[in-house]
């Protein structure tokens, strides 16, 4: 069949006499961009397959499963796990709102973690049949580059198979890291730490990052003592310097020991557990130590290099274009691999767009500006568009910064000490709203409303011609009529 391709608006024509492939489209990695590319490009007439390592919830380089990090090992198991944590307290605020409960509520950890897993299988098998109805061939095994035009499988028996492909798209993921410390071997990564036998008394965590901060929340929200050690004076580094401090104080207001600017030095395995000693003298007994310090690009078993596929020297992530091409024309990245905007939704948009690029005859390149996004610590923090800090920096002119903060109508009854904020900030010039930010329950739901409008380009004005929803904490977003502060572009951002 003739084919034809669309690339930055020049049409490569194919004929009768091309080389023949086994398939149009061979795909690396069956998380969530895989799969969502593969789906989509068989949808525009290619024939595609897909390869992915056997199903297991802690990856390694030899067990993985349809559905990637984000379903099997992440996103999905670890929100399901916040919903578990933020009963412990819902029911103690429940007592302010007549609920008579007994002195004592027990918590079954093992039957949440059984609950979590069907869950987790229930939804990988999901993503194999989405992949059977879109005509997709899906090969079990690991996959790896051998040619411009080649992937190798090797079988879950040891056999390996080659097929041609006109396209190959690596979309192999990220992996959780440990720093090279003395014990480091006792520690554990979220992927251990989403299916742990049994639930810590006493946490120590690594990391000020997404998942520190989450596992933080859970483990306390289930009754761990929990200490979380980070470099710097506030977590969340890259976040608003405001919502960061709010997320510190939340942890600390809900009973968490923060550790800031501490790294951990040595582990050292004790009858009466691990013994945690950091850069500034202390020791921590713990149960588990959690290592949460970033995750690495998903490429040291792929042969890419040998192909001649562009990688970065420092985190050997795969170079791509803005179409998600790397520097051999016939392969292609997307997702957490290439590094850039490492979000599940944003490895969806990549995957969708590669289709329509490749397949579709829509050249399209991901649009990275205005992708909201949230930190399921509890209560949760979401933004999107630019912080407070960001808009200063690559403003023309002065920024305009309006605030909230105020204490749910819920915590007036239940007593809660916890305060939520909304922020919006405004480029002066033009009344554009460029970024958003909330720290309080439900904010990524509220949140994903107003991505919408900074997408469409709303004004401060337009928010403010918006009637609100009463009572609510959403319609502070819509009543934030007086300036908190104007801020001139140029000053310099902190250090925090």
């Amino acid at each position: 069949m003739a084919r034809k391709m669309l690339i930055d608006g020049e049409m490569e024509k194919t004929n009768q006499e091309d080389t023949h492939y086994d398939f149009d489209l061979f795909v690396i990695g069956a998380g969530s961009g895989g799969v969502r590319a593969s789906r989509f490009s068989a949808q525009n007439g290619a024939k595609v397959a897909i390869c992915e390592l056997p199903f297991h919830p802690i990856s390694s380089e030899v067990v993985g499963g349809v559905g990637g990090t984000c379903v099997i090992r992440g996103c999905v198991p670890k929100k399901i796990l916040v919903y578990g944590a933020s009963f412990g307290p819902e029911l103690e605020d429940a007592r302010n709102y007549g609920w008579e409960l007994n002195e004592r509520i027990d918590f079954n950890w093992k039957k949440l973690l059984q609950k979590k897993t069907e869950e987790i299988v229930r939804l990988n098998g999901i993503y194999k049949r989405l992949l059977a109805n879109a005509g997709v061939k899906l090969f079990e095994g690991e996959g790896r580059v051998v040619g411009p035009n080649e992937v190798e499988v090797i079988q879950l028996d040891g056999t390996k198979i080659s097929y041609s492909a006109k396209h190959i798209l690596i979309a192999t993921g990220s992996r959780a890291q440990r720093p090279d410390i003395p014990g480091q071997e006792l520690a554990i990564t979220s992927d251990e730490a989403l299916s742990l036998e049994e639930l810590p008394k006493r946490a120590v965590i690594l990391g000020g990052g997404y998942i520190a901060v989450e596992f933080a929340s859970i483990w306390r929200g289930m009754g761990a003592t929990v200490n979380l050690c980070f470099r710097k004076e506030l977590p969340l580094r890259g976040f608003d310097d405001e919502m960061r401090a709010v997320v510190a104080r939340n942890l600390e207001g809900r009973g968490i020991n923060m550790h800031p600017r501490t790294t951990l030095t040595e582990l050292v395995k004790t009858e009466d557990g691990i013994k945690v000693r950091t850069d500034h003298g202390e020791e921590i007994i713990a149960d588990v130590v959690l290592f949460a310090t970033g995750r690495a690009p998903n490429t040291k078993r792929l042969n890419l290099e040998s192909v001649g596929v562009e990688l970065d020297k420092r985190t050997g992530a795969v170079k791509v274009d803005g179409c998600s091409r790397t520097n051999i024309p016939s392969i292609w990245a997307i997702g957490d691999v290439t590094d850039r905007m490492n979000l599940t939704p944003v490895a969806l948009m990549e995957g969708t767009y590669f289709a329509k690029t490749v397949f579709g005859g829509q050249p399209m390149q991901p649009d990275y500006n205005h992708v909201p996004c949230a930190v399921f610590c509890i209560p949760p923090l979401s933004v999107v568009g630019l912080s407070e800090e960001q808009a200063i920096e690559k403003a023309n002119g002065d920024v305009l910064v309006f605030t909230s903060t105020f204490n749910p109508m819920k915590n007036t009854i239940s007593g809660r000490q916890e305060k939520t904020i909304m922020k919006l900030v405004v480029d002066a010039e033009t009344d554009k709203v460029i970024g958003a930010s909330m720290c309080g329950p439900d904010a990524p739901e509220i949140m994903q409303g107003i991505a919408i409008a900074l997408k469409c380009g709303a004004t401060k004005a337009q928010f403010d011609s918006t009637v609100g929803i009463h009572p609510s904490s959403a319609e502070e977003f819509v009543t934030m009529r007086s300036l908190t502060r104007r801020a001139s572009a140029g000053k310099p951002r902190t250090n925090l």
